[in-house]
């Protein structure tokens, strides 16, 4: 299976936000946000893995700024790591002036596709390449969240999280 690199599974939509997707605060839904972020991240896994996948877990989600009604809101998901069958996608939102053209990062997160085929068994997915220096960090970091995941949920003992041990050294 030939690796690819994270930019060939960048989705990126973009959308307004609009009153009936809203709190009492004339700000978007947390929820609203989490569906347009786990879509993205959908479109990122199917283009990186070429299969059905499936959201195994939301792993971090942080919602830094307010996203006003009548925003432009843009969300870009990419591949950060591939294991075996899982892939992890990190995901930045963004918020654009129209006027200006300005843009500004509101919030990020990390969630977690697994591969399936077409009777939900888990399938093999292609290696990552990371090119940039920021693609490189989220490489990098992800096998530390897998492993502390996998310790979290004992499923891998702390003594073999050979990653989470080195930022203890």
């Amino acid at each position: 299976m030939k690796p690819k690199t994270p930019s060939e599974s960048l989705a990126i939509l973009t959308d307004l936000v609009l009153p009936g997707e809203t709190n009492p605060l004339d700000s978007l839904f947390g929820g609203e946000l989490l569906a347009r972020m786990d879509r993205a991240c959908s479109i990122a896994a199917r283009r990186h893995s070429r299969n059905i996948v499936v959201t195994a877990s939301v792993n971090h989600v942080v919602f830094n700024k307010a996203v006003p009604v009548g925003s432009v809101v843009t969300v870009e998901a990419k591949v950060s790591r591939a294991f075996r069958t899982s892939m992890e996608i990190f995901v930045d939102v963004w918020t654009e002036c129209l006027q200006t053209g300005k843009k500004v990062k509101v919030n990020e997160g990390i969630y977690t596709f697994v591969a399936v085929d077409e009777y939900g068994k888990p399938t093999q997915v292609p290696a990552i390449i990371p090119e940039t220096n920021l693609e490189k960090e989220r490489f990098e970091a992800a096998l530390r969240r897998k492993q502390l995941s996998l310790v979290l949920s004992k499923r891998m003992d702390p003594k073999e999280a050979t990653e989470l041990k080195k930022l203890f050294e």
